[in-house]
């Protein structure tokens, strides 16, 4: 199983990455559990200065961008 994490406060930018990991997490044929960090003391303990973040497996992949579904699908595939 694979944890992805999404780091941010709520922000629309923060809602489209939610909503893109989601739809690329449907691609894939194994279990895929995404949450979300909201606490910004939470948020600054992985190390993120800018949200939205990317993280999977507790290694962040991006911060300050909301990715395209594409370039999620790009990193799940780098962790599995």
């Amino acid at each position: 199983m694979m944890d992805i994490k999404i780091l941010g406060t709520g922000c629309p930018k923060c809602l489209n990455l939610e909503k893109a990991a989601r739809t690329a997490a449907e691609s894939f044929d194994f279990e895929i559990n995404i949450g979300k960090v909201s606490d910004i003391n939470d948020i600054m303990d992985y190390g993120v200065m800018m949200t939205p973040a990317l993280v999977i497996n507790e290694k962040v992949v991006s911060s300050g961008k909301a990715l395209s579904v594409e370039q999620i699908k790009k990193y799940i595939g780098e962790f599995k």
